[in-house]
Parts: structure tokens; C-alpha cells; sequence
């Protein structure tokens, strides 16, 4: 699929905010990075993976080996995969219940450390999408970042349906703030599962059978609310909903809010080329 930025050739650029940046797999933003139309505010408190972070995009990213929270001390817990630690403690009897869970998230130590609220960080501004995964933080992330979260376009946060973590906040505390700040929920990215032990599903211990634990839930500045957002907020919101999110039905409603505001004729330009492109597709 063609990228939306070309209907836009001036220097429009996507702040981005990551927090849990750990390379571990491409993030969902690589696209507009190459592309030379995004910068990247990057925290992550793995000093080795902030470092190969820091290597790897290079200026104008910046990445920060912050832990970002409420702003209070907390104690980190350390697992056996750097990807799986958390300020909360493994709810290690409920992982054990699970197929390939518990041995991705064995405690291995405890480590004091201070927080820092987003709202408290200078080098933070008018940022469009926000990609979170904190293991369990992410509640308290967003509290503490209502400054930041003020002009935000695109949340994708990871949310957890049962208590991987002990006393961790839920999808439905989190989808509660998230719809009291402005966004609407639009989809969830798939779904993490495992099945109970002793099963397991063709051989594969990753995969499960019908309980969902996790999944990395999208939200969106509220579509009912679209006409207080200027120009610059739609065209980036436009470019967001069709380049990352594939939902070219949320890209054309706001396209049209777009025309309406400034007198242009994006929407029915874009409605033309999506028809064209869905007519070229071959049968299968």
C-alpha cells in the first residue's frame, strides 16, 4: 500500500514517544522513520539497550535510560529476560499455570530506582503516537503524563487481561483513563496466550487455545471531536491511521474534516486512489 505522506511533501513530521524501546522487534513506526518524517523520543533503562538504541537510529532520535513512572523511588524486578522485568513483582503462581511463561519471567533480583514522570521531562513536546510496554506500568505512565498526552494522536499500549504481575492495573483501568483523556478505543493488535499446563497445541508452547492474557490495544484521538484539531494535527492523524494502523475508513473521516477546515480536496483524492488501488488488486 502507497504511504499517505506523499500527499503531504512538506516537512511533516511525526513525534513519536517510546517507552520500553527495547529492540526486540521492529517497531510499528520503522516505516515513517525510513522515510526520513519522523523523530523518535526513545526511554529505555536497559543501559546496553538504550545504547544499541542510540546506535541504531542516531540523530535526531534521542533515547534516555530513564524508568518512567509517578516520579517516586520503586524497586525494579529484575527477570531472567530483560524484556519481562517490571516494577511490579511476577505473579509467579499464576505464571506457572501457563505454558512458557514463568521461564520467561523468573525473578532473578531486586534493584531500587528512582522514576521520572513524563511530565517532568523538558525534551518532551507536541507528540502525535505513543508506543508503550512496560510490564505492567503503564497506567501509572499515562497519570503522569497528561502534558504530554494533551496533543497525542495514536496510543499503542500493552494491556493485560489477567494479573501477570501482582497488583498490576488491567485493561479495563487502563482503557477507563485512556477514554477519560480523549481517545476512543479503535482495536486491539492480537493477542498473547498460552494454553494451562500440561497442553500444549501442535507442538508449539507458545500457542494457546482460548484464554487471553495480553494484547497491544490502539487508541485514538476521540473521532467525534475532530474539528479542534488545526490542520498540521489532521494531516498528521491522516497519516498515522492509513501508513500505521491500516484503517483507511478512520484516515478518510478525518481527511474530510481536513477539507472542511482549509477548503482542499483530500478526501475524495484519496477515496479515488483507494478505489483504484482496491481495483487493481488481483482475484485470488
Amino acid at each position: 500500500m502507497w504511504s499517505l505522506l506523499e500527499y503531504f511533501p512538506e516537512e511533516l513530521r511525526i513525534n513519536i514517544l517510546d517507552i520500553g524501546a527495547a529492540l526486540n522487534e521492529q517497531p510499528p513506526y520503522q516505516s515513517l522513520v525510513n522515510a526520513g518524517r519522523a523523530k523518535i523520543i526513545g526511554f529505555e533503562p536497559n543501559l546496553e539497550e538504550c545504547e544499541r538504541l542510540k546506535q541504531c537510529y542516531g540523530e535526531p532520535h534521542c533515547f534516555f535510560p530513564y524508568f518512567v513512572g509517578d516520579g517516586r523511588s520503586a524497586i525494579f524486578h529484575e527477570t531472567n529476560w530483560v524484556l519481562t522485568g517490571s516494577l511490579y513483582e511476577p505473579n509467579s503462581p499464576l505464571l506457572e499455570k501457563f505454558q512458557n511463561l514463568a521461564e520467561l519471567v523468573t525473578p532473578v533480583g531486586k534493584h531500587p530506582v528512582n522514576t521520572t514522570r513524563l511530565d517532568d521531562i523538558d525534551e518532551i513536546s507536541d507528540v502525535d503516537f505513543v508506543k508503550i510496554d512496560v510490564q505492567g506500568s503503564e497506567l501509572a505512565v499515562f497519570q503522569n503524563g497528561l502534558r504530554a498526552l494533551s496533543g497525542t494522536l495514536l496510543i499503542q499500549t500493552e494491556v493485560e487481561f489477567v494479573e501477570l504481575y501482582k497488583g498490576q492495573p488491567m485493561f479495563a483501568d487502563v482503557d477507563s483513563f485512556l477514554r477519560g483523556a480523549g481517545f476512543q478505543f479503535h482495536a486491539f493488535n492480537g493477542f498473547g496466550s498460552r494454553t494451562f499446563k500440561p497442553l500444549v497445541v501442535n507442538g508449539d508452547i507458545n500457542q494457546g487455545v482460548r484464554q487471553a492474557l495480553w494484547s497491544d490495544a490502539l487508541y485514538v484521538r476521540d473521532w467525534m471531536s475532530l474539528d479542534v484539531l488545526d490542520a498540521t494535527k489532521l494531516k498528521k492523524y491522516a497519516v498515522l491511521a492509513h501508513d500505521l494502523l491500516q484503517s483507511y475508513d478512520l484516515a478518510h473521516l478525518v481527511l474530510l474534516t481536513l477539507d472542511k477546515k482549509t477548503g482542499g480536496s483530500f478526501a475524495a483524492r484519496y477515496l479515488g486512489q483507494l478505489t483504484e488501488s482496491s481495483m487493481e488488486q488481483p482475484d485470488e
